[in-house]
């Protein structure tokens, strides 16, 4: 079998089951509800409609439009790493691998389709992030007569490194997946990791000197270094300290680099064993 009809065989175990819009709608709605609420704070603070004393009251007007069309990424990253990890243990829980790697013998092209496929799922994504972010805070930005920037190389060009990660992150799904058979112990710590170990790990880093040369590299915060902008970053570290970030393209690199080494260790670790 080739690529090609591998590729095409993986695109139809995908995209007939519920798994992946159920994913995509999840994401449209809890980006566009976060850059809505933020939206309207952070125009309402910049603008000087808020109360006095009122949190973010200080928040410049410079540079905000693309803080808050960051929050495609910035909050949205885990779904494009769950539908990568979810295409891959799916096989595992369901048993659809043995049907699978009869029909298709060179496990290496399998997995390789799967990252054909998980690439354009995350391009899928990322538009529909984008969407759900720039729609609702352009909005409230232009109602309070904040500059949404959308006439600005640098906010497409940030965009666009958007639709980067979010296929980077699949892949990096689709590496955990691999590596870690059991469906419900691969979205453990998936979820873990991205919502608890890694911020823990990204707000000692901005308050422990030195430490946030360390946490840089991990790979939400080599997301948002690619990105180029976070909302968790555009204001400072926890209690003010300074944020350690990487150049855009190295961390892209880096978000790159565990994509790889998840697929090569999966590859080699899990993927060629035998399944029932």
């Amino acid at each position: 079998m080739s690529l090609t009809a591998a590729t095409r065989s993986e695109s139809t175990k995908t995209f007939t089951t519920a798994m992946w819009w159920i994913l995509a709608l999840v994401l449209v709605v809890y980006v566009a509800m976060t850059a809505g609420g933020l939206g309207f704070v952070f125009g309402a603070s910049a603008t000087g409609h808020l109360p006095t004393g009122a949190s973010g009251a200080h928040i410049p007007k410079a540079g905000l439009a693309p803080v808050l069309y960051s929050i495609a990424s910035s909050i949205g990253y885990v779904f494009p790493l769950l539908i990568g990890t979810l295409m891959v243990t799916a096989e595992f829980r369901h048993k659809t691998l043995t049907p699978t790697f009869l029909a298709t013998p060179r496990r290496g092209l399998v997995l390789g389709a799967k990252v054909v496929v998980g690439i354009g799922i995350g391009v899928l994504y990322a538009v529909l992030a984008i969407i759900a972010a720039v729609g609702p805070a352009a909005g409230f930005l232009a109602g309070f007569g904040v500059n949404t920037e959308l006439d600005a190389a640098d906010t497409w060009a940030m965009l666009g490194r958007i639709v980067i990660a979010f296929a980077l992150w699949v892949l990096v799904g689709i590496g955990v997946g691999a590596l870690v058979r059991n469906q419900v112990a691969a979205v453990v710590i998936v979820l873990a990791f991205t919502q608890f170990i890694e911020p823990l790990g990204r707000v000692a880093g901005s308050l422990v000197k030195g430490l946030g040369d360390v946490m840089q590299y991990l790979p939400g915060a080599a997301s948002d270094a690619l990105v180029g902008q976070s909302v968790f970053t555009s204001f400072g570290g926890a209690g003010g300290g300074a944020v350690v970030q990487l150049d855009w393209w190295v961390g892209g690199v880096v978000l790159l680099g565990y994509a790889v080494v998840l697929i090569i260790l999966g590859h080699l670790l899990s993927w060629r064993r035998d399944v029932s």
